[in-house]
């Protein structure tokens, strides 16, 4: 069994939310909040914030987390953790943990990460949860996922999927922003023919299945939201403290 990195991509410039991996929940910076419940996943060998902001690493820093510079250049998160994949190379399974979701759970995280290494031939794993009552799965920002009966992605979309022309007793899944790659594929993932079905929905995880490469899906049904605005933000302190989490 190879080795976990567990690796969270904290970009400073937020189109929506500008510094938001810094934002305040209390007195941490969210950012703190997702490396400590990151820290508590059983299934990670090892823990690091790759940024491209001196302001991030002085704050990872002070808070004791470890941090490694990337390149401001990079156009999404696969790509700057390939970079730190070319750092930290007796890595097998790389885990991509998003910055912005301080509610993560280490199970979660441990889920996705135990899929991979049960499922070899899978070159990437994910995850989702069934919406919950009051959602609006109509939104285009809540990603949706179809799997297959192994728990293999079939098809991510922003449209509602399936389509309800019939009423069935099936759930709609909401997909969660963490995945796990194998190394070489992660090392090979921009070289991938380009995916007209990723630029019509503005979707990367569609150029893997796309050029016919396998996404398992680790289902959960709990998480909490990440955090996309302010609004997000004050949402998301809101439930922090009325679980005590806040800090």
């Amino acid at each position: 069994m190879g080795k976990v990195l567990g690796v969270i991509p904290a970009r400073y410039g937020s189109t929506r939310f500008p510094g938001k991996v810094l934002a305040k929940i209390g007195t941490y910076p969210m950012i703190r909040y997702v490396y400590e419940a990151a820290k508590q996943a059983k299934g990670l060998d090892h823990l690091v914030i790759a940024t491209d902001d001196e302001r991030v690493r002085e704050a990872v820093e002070a808070f004791g987390g470890e941090c490694l510079m990337t390149s401001e250049e990079h156009k999404s998160g696969t790509d700057r953790l390939a970079e730190v994949a070319e750092y930290y190379k007796d890595y097998d399974i790389l885990v991509n943990i998003q910055g912005d979701e301080p509610g993560i759970e280490p199970e979660l995280i441990d889920g996705v990460a135990r899929m991979k290494i049960e499922n070899p031939d899978w070159e990437m794993t994910t995850a989702a949860r069934p919406f919950k009552p009051g959602e609006d799965p109509l939104q285009p920002n809540r990603v949706k996922v179809v799997m297959t009966r192994s728990g293999r992605a079939l098809y991510f979309s922003r449209s509602l999927i399936p389509f309800p022309r019939n009423k069935v007793d099936r759930p709609v899944y909401l997909h969660l922003g963490i995945y796990a790659y194998q190394r070489d594929f992660l090392m090979r993932f921009h070289t991938l023919p380009a995916s007209g079905l990723e630029d019509a929905e503005s979707l990367e995880q569609l150029r893997a299945l796309e050029n016919d490469h396998s996404i398992g899906v680790f289902i959960t049904e709990a998480s909490l939201p990440g955090v996309d605005t302010p609004e997000d933000l004050a949402a998301i302190t809101g439930i922090f403290k009325s679980k005590g989490l806040l800090r």
